[in-house]
């Protein structure tokens, strides 16, 4: 059975072996990447076109911003914008009544 400071040892030296790999096929993917994009005359415009999501979500940019309330209860002064579900004190109501 090997040790605790054994398999650190191992784990070191393993690491080291990951991260020599990595650099190594790293550079290996530039080389093929430059040499497709000298081949076929890209530029960076083709490859990464302007105006598409970034991210893997391919959320919109207006994602996550805050809404301006639109609805207020006179009884306890909460608030809705009108997005997502509607909360139980303007459920079945005119909404009319409660815009600010």
């Amino acid at each position: 059975m090997t040790s605790y400071k054994e398999l650190l040892k191992q784990r070191e030296a393993l690491e080291q072996q990951i991260s020599e790999a990595r650099r190594r096929e790293l550079s290996d993917a530039v080389s093929q990447v430059r040499a497709l994009v000298a081949e076929y005359g890209l530029t960076a415009q083709d490859v990464f076109p302007a105006g598409k999501a970034t991210g893997k979500t391919g959320r919109s940019s207006t994602a996550g911003t805050k809404v301006a309330p639109k609805y207020r209860d006179p009884a306890t002064g909460q608030t809705w914008t009108g997005r997502g579900k509607a909360p139980k004190w303007i459920q079945n109501e005119n909404r009319e009544k409660f815009a600010i």
